[in-house]
């Protein structure tokens, strides 16, 4: 003990004694170990940690399967799971909702949830105030009442006694029964809760609308729960074939269903990424500690020779090493709390789960102490060893400079080499994220996006849901909007592109054999708009004609289909030609009507409706002949539309004053919203690889710096023969550039094997991008000579007679 106490006094002594160096390295390390804290705080919350749940090992979701594809599930099916299945304590579902609040200027729009009434007892968590739903109360004529969002509970004032209260929702009277904890729901973009019921009419097997989450009984595994739903099922198809044949169930661990793979991959490349800029950070400490502790040799030479072993100077120095890296860490806890907070900052919404609580908890911290340990012996261990390993005798007789220096200085070479490997591998890995999101930029998306406003019309489920009626009742509210000054066109649709367009429906072709297995049929987006969907997003039509006011319910049934539609399904044939069998919607109904024949009359260009990727099949039909009582309006303009905005909602509001314009943006907000989380990643990947460009260009700036200091005798006798300056830069330069480009050459084999592990986040770049490659090469380069250029301008600049006299 006493040796670690005056090994630590003596390295705060020689800490304190270079102050430049050790100011570099602790914010060398701040930042490397602050970034992997920031980055491995989200991959915990998000990929590692228990959900905050009593037993989260035994929640799960439960899916409808067709084809291999994950699904909702009807209203038949779930109560039909619920009775049947032996695996689960509890089956609850729910579905997404949206109300309208009034308020003293005009209604407001609450997104929320409508859930069985076990849902929340099934999670386990307290009430923050009140209550739980009661299992009368999802009962119909009993279902008025609420349980509110933390959040918004206190939006409304915060009262203490709101439990009991009535509250207005869609103009009726709801009394407030609970109102959740802040923190995890708060996350969650639902604010108001109501009991969701099932009318006699919804419950059917064929409309798929629900969302089912269960809790396993103890000792049921997931193995033994998905045999159960697989017995279930088979017993369902059996009992109603029509509808269920071919389709299956999928048990999942909750926290499978959080993320898309995609991001997954994402979250996980990124910490590989933060790992990849600590290494470099290590390696230039590395570097440093052996530079100093050849200017230390004959400190060293003299302990030795006064009786100290290599193991007492191997100690000594690591313990300087580590005693760094526990003041780093330090540093790097508040620079990553720094880095997280500005993560949450800029991170798009939706980004990560409403379970992910961005906390720098006990498992963090013992994750910045092993990373605070492991860089402290990475960068250490190498100069220590050097150190101990010097020959006393010789280093006093040559007075300091011993022949351990080549190979120390061959170990520092080889340090920049890998240097440059790293940064090159993590400079690619930026490089393919921005080939990508250019490559999506530049996507054709089938709309212009420029001066078009987008809302949703929040339709209370309480209004009448007869055709003619919601005919009458869109028809007046496009009509009202198209009569503002500076309004060009009006639609009302139930989709937006970009974000999602109609319902998933199955399909036949009319002149084609029936399927013996309906769940074999083809799929397509379904969706209704009004004819001026095409004018307001200004979709090009390819064949035929759009949709027009004269396709009305008493008129031949009609529909366009996208070019994707055409080549998936009617490859070779005049699409103008066929017919589509759909299963009827009935509006306000969860259930599916029989067959309806549409006759395609037209094709429309490819409108990216899920993404920017790729392209899916979709079929529109006129608004007028099946209407649906929620939609979107599109509103094209001559002016900025956001500046239109209170006057279309007035126009709104002078046909329905009790509805909310719900979500108001503009289209490019829209197209900008499903990039965010692709710019989130390049915003990371880049800045990572910037920091990762100025370490590599300090550590090859650190050794030519060194290196012409060590061989300032030597240059100066070069000039005395008659070396020019410019030859004596170019030769340090020349030394410099070998160095970068032996590393460049080795992290172009990393840089592969980045590209591989990132393919499916990219879109049109392969794992190997010559060009993203060749840049992100060029700029390491153009870095690597600049680095080398000020000690090699130094190194000229000297007067070689006077310094050979010095000598």
């Amino acid at each position: 003990m006493s040796n670690l106490l005056q090994n630590l006094r003596f390295s705060v002594r020689m800490l304190l004694k270079n102050p430049g160096l050790t100011i570099t390295v602790l914010l060398t390390l701040a930042l490397g170990i602050g970034a992997n804290t920031a980055i491995f705080t989200v991959d915990y919350a998000t990929l590692l940690a228990p959900l905050p749940y009593p037993q989260p090992q035994q929640l799960v979701m439960v899916w409808s399967k067709i084809q291999g594809f994950h699904n909702g599930v009807s209203a038949g099916d779930y109560l039909d799971w619920k009775q049947q299945s032996t695996a689960f304590q509890d089956l609850n579902a729910w579905t997404g909702g949206s109300f309208n609040i009034a308020t003293k200027d005009q209604p407001e729009f609450i997104p929320g949830n409508r859930v069985t009434p076990g849902f929340y007892g099934m999670m386990g968590l307290p009430f923050f105030l009140g209550r739980n739903f009661l299992p009368e109360e999802g009962q119909d004529g009993r279902d008025h009442v609420v349980i509110l969002a933390h959040k918004l509970w206190m939006k409304l004032g915060g009262n203490p006694k709101i439990v009991g209260t009535t509250m207005q929702l869609d103009g009726a009277p709801y009394t407030v029964v609970g109102v959740l904890p802040a923190g995890l729901f708060d996350r969650e973009n639902a604010q108001v809760i109501v009991p969701l019921v099932f009318k006699p009419e919804q419950i059917n097997h064929d409309f798929h609308w629900l969302l089912v989450m269960g809790r396993l009984k103890p000792g049921i595994t997931m193995k033994q729960a998905q045999a159960d739903m697989d017995r279930v099922t088979k017993n369902i198809a059996a009992a109603y074939p029509k509808s269920n044949k071919g389709w299956g169930s999928f048990v999942d661990a909750l926290k499978n269903d959080f993320l898309p793979s995609e991001r997954i991959l994402t979250l996980w490349l990124l910490l590989g990424a933060v790992a990849f800029v600590l290494l470099i950070a290590c390696v230039n400490v590395a570097n440093l500690l052996l530079a100093r502790s050849m200017t230390r040799q004959k400190e060293l030479a003299v302990r030795s020779a006064l009786g100290a072993t290599p193991k007492t100077i191997f100690t000594q120095l690591l313990t300087e090493s580590l005693l760094l890296a526990f003041f780093g860490g330090l540093l790097g806890i508040g620079t990553g709390y720094a880095m997280l907070r500005g993560l949450m900052v800029v991170m798009p919404e939706g980004t990560l789960p409403s379970e992910a609580n961005l906390t720098l908890n006990f498992p963090i911290l013992i994750f910045t102490l092993a990373a605070t340990t492991l860089a402290g012996l990475l960068f250490g261990c190498i100069p220590a060893w050097y150190a101990s390993r010097i020959d006393p005798a010789e280093t006093l007789k040559e007075g300091g400079r011993s022949g351990t220096g080549m190979g120390r200085h061959r170990l520092r070479r080889i340090l920049v080499v890998g240097e440059f490997t790293l940064a090159l591998a993590l400079l690619a890995g930026a490089g393919l994220t921005i080939h990508s999101f250019l490559n999506l930029q530049r996507v054709d998306l089938g709309v212009k996006t420029d001066h078009v406003l987008t809302f949703y019309l929040s339709v209370p489920d309480s209004r009448p849901k007869d055709p003619d009626r919601i005919v009458a009742y869109y028809r007046q509210i496009v009509s009202a909007i198209e009569g503002v000054p500076g309004v060009m066109h009006a639609s009302a649709q139930t989709g937006l592109p970009l974000e999602g367009s109609g319902f998933g429906m199955p399909f036949a072709l009319a002149d084609k054999p029936t399927y013996a297995d309906p769940s074999q049929r083809p799929n397509t987006s379904f969706g209704m708009v009004t004819p001026d969907y095409f004018q307001t997003f200004g979709i090009r039509l390819v064949k035929g004609r759009f949709l027009n006011d004269q396709d009305t319910a008493s008129s031949v049934k009609v529909a366009v289909v996208n070019e994707e539609f055409v080549n998936k399904y009617l490859k070779g044939v005049d699409p103008l030609q066929k017919r589509v069998l759909v299963e009827q919607l009935i509006p306000g109904v969860t259930k599916l009507g029989p067959p309806i024949e549409w006759q395609i009359v037209g094709v429309f260009h490819n409108v990216r409706s899920r993404g920017f990727r790729e392209d899916y099949p979709e079929m529109e039909i006129p608004f007028w002949q099946i209407p649906w009582p929620s939609a979107g309006i599109a509103v094209r303009t001559q002016e900025d539309p956001l500046s239109m905005l209170r006057s279309v909602s007035a126009a709104v509001h002078s046909v329905d004053p009790q509805i909310a314009v719900a979500d108001p943006k503009t289209l490019d907000t829209v197209r900008d919203e499903v990039l965010a989380n692709d710019r989130f990643t390049l915003i990371l990947f880049a800045s990572f690889a910037a920091v990762a460009l100025l370490l590599a260009a300090l550590g090859i700036y650190g050794v030519m710096a060194f290196s012409v200091a060590q061989r300032s005798h030597e240059i100066a006798l070069r000039m005395a023969l008659g070396a020019t300056r410019n030859r004596v830069v170019t030769l340090i330069l020349k030394e410099g550039v070998i160095l970068a480009c032996v590393g460049m050459g080795l992290g172009l084999v990393g840089a592969y094997f980045v590209g591989r592990a990132m393919r499916s986040m990219l879109f049109g770049v392969s794992a190997m991008d010559f060009s993203a490659f060749g840049i992100v090469g060029f700029v390491l380069l153009i870095a690597a000579l600049l680095a080398c250029y000020l000690p090699a301008r130094r190194a000229a600049s000297v007067e070689p007679m006077q310094l050979l006299r010095l000598e």
